[in-house]
């Protein structure tokens, strides 16, 4: 459309020369030649007159200012605890403010802003903010030296359910121009928080597991009767004597402390001295459920390079580092 306005004049011109066979004292042949070489000669410039306006085009394509807003699969008391520890995490995802850094670090957690209008719909709301941050990436028409700003509604949905809100801000200092967010900071911010929750239910899913195999375990150590064989669990056939049955039952208690011994050895552990922050994820900026005095004994749950997932003795799920943990005596 932009060319096309332009050579409609150029075209009328053309052609009148057509209809004519001199124009001053020159050929109109002649003159027509000229024009269209001259004509070939700007299309280039042309199109670079309208490059800028189709760039504009294209960017003003991406949506700014809509934000993220999903329904999780978990309840509100799991999404606003992993919420807090991304919050409290220092970094905001999916912006930078050089190219190889790989997002903006130094942010804090804020109990309010003015930034965002008051929150007046129910739920819990958090605040992530990093000020003085540098023409931070993917905000619409960013520059300057401004704060950036992350906000999160956490709502109940059911039991079993929580909607999750995510906006993304960017407010410059000088001018206090606000820049909205192409969706990048939004989608790197819940993808932190669902990887989170993932491992959270992972754990609790091995936790199950590993319980109902301690249970088939000590099931099948004691779970047959005196008057029945441990192997076969049949009656025995052969009369047995007072000697052996002795010997048997003197040996029976032992195997099964050696066994235990072994379990121990293999699924538990001992708080080493000064003791150890139990968190709720396996990060180190993540909250501390309790502090584990030394000596305290855990039950390893899930095993990785750094952390062990672990269960305490009152049911206390959690994160320890790998290295505050000894093995059973």
């Amino acid at each position: 459309m932009f060319l096309a306005g332009r050579l409609k004049p150029v075209e009328k011109s053309l052609a009148q020369l057509g209809r004519s066979r001199m124009v001053g004292h020159f050929p109109a042949c002649k003159i027509r030649t000229a024009v269209t070489s001259a004509l070939l000669c700007m299309l280039p410039a042309l199109f670079l007159a309208d490059a800028p306006r189709a760039a504009a085009r294209e960017k003003d394509g991406i949506q700014y200012g809509a934000g993220l807003i999903t329904n999780v699969p978990f309840p509100e008391d799991q999404v606003v605890q992993v919420v807090r520890d991304v919050v409290r995490n220092g970094i905001i995802r999916g912006t930078k403010e050089y190219n190889k850094d790989p997002y903006v670090s130094g942010a804090i957690s804020v109990s309010s802003t003015h930034l965002f209008p008051k929150w007046e719909e129910g739920g819990q709301v958090f605040y992530k903010e990093r000020e003085h941050a540098l023409d931070p990436q993917n905000f619409k028409d960013s520059s300057d030296v401004g704060t950036l700003i992350v906000r999160y509604v956490v709502q109940p949905q059911g039991d079993k359910h929580t909607v999750l809100q995510i906006n993304a801000l960017f407010v410059e200092e000088f001018r206090h121009s606000v820049h909205q967010s192409n969706g990048s900071v939004e989608s790197e911010e819940y993808k932190d928080i669902h990887d989170r929750l993932d491992q959270i239910s992972n754990m609790e899913a091995e936790t199950a597991e590993l319980q109902r195999e301690k249970k088939q375990r000590t099931s099948g150590a004691t779970g047959y009767s005196s008057s029945q064989s441990p192997d076969t669990g049949e009656t025995p056939t052969q009369e047995v004597s007072l000697a052996e049955a002795q010997a048997t039952a003197n040996a029976l208690p032992q195997t099964l402390d050696e066994r235990v011994k072994q379990l121990r050895h293999q699924v538990e552990r001992m708080v080493k001295a000064p003791g150890a922050a139990l968190k709720s994820a396996p990060f180190h900026t993540a909250t501390t459920l309790q502090s584990l005095p030394a000596g305290t004994e855990v039950l390893i749950v899930i095993d990785t390079t750094y952390w062990l997932g672990v269960e305490t003795h009152d049911g206390q799920h959690g994160w320890v580092l790998r290295d505050e943990l000894d093995s059973m005596p």
